[in-house]
């Protein structure tokens, strides 16, 4: 038996838009879900704020409880200079330090060509070092071609 083919009509057409453009923020919703694995010590308050800070903003967030960081900044390249008390891995990128929810928001949007972020040492006022007086600091873009400022920040505040 041979099935003839007839041209869409413009209600069926139409419906197959419907039906996409229904599926497009669910999918969009999906591909904005990320999981952030946060490697840290068990005893560090500060990374516990530094976690809480990420799921407030609405990244999902796997805590890996280690007190053997070294090895794990040395096997994602993390320089000496960048190292913090925590690290995450997110999306193929390295997350070092106190990195506002809003830095990682940018990485993960532009993509840059680079090994990950950094905020160094543990600023006054950053994600999870709050009291005190806010210092302003930078995050840090690092990789093969070095190390440049990404985002600067006074507290959870943007400044530039």
């Amino acid at each position: 038996m041979k099935h003839e083919a007839y041209p869409p009509t413009r209600r069926s057409v139409l419906g197959l838009v419907a039906a996409a453009m229904m599926a497009a923020p669910a999918a969009s919703a999906f591909a904005d879900e990320v999981t952030i694995t946060v490697h840290k010590d068990p005893t560090c308050g500060c990374c516990s704020g530094w976690v809480q800070h990420l799921r407030d903003a609405g990244f999902a967030v796997q805590v890996d409880e280690t007190s053997d960081l070294e090895s794990i900044r040395t096997r994602l390249g993390v320089p000496a200079e960048l190292a913090a008390c925590h690290t995450a891995e997110v999306a193929g990128y390295v997350v070092e330090g106190h990195v506002p929810a809003a830095a990682i928001r940018r990485l993960l949007a532009e993509r840059p060509n680079a090994k990950g972020v950094a905020v160094p040492g543990m600023p006054t006022g950053s994600p999870g070092m709050e009291g005190g007086r806010p210092a302003p600091y930078s995050v840090m873009l690092f990789g093969a071609d070095g190390q440049r400022p990404f985002m600067r920040f006074v507290g959870h505040r943007a400044v530039g």
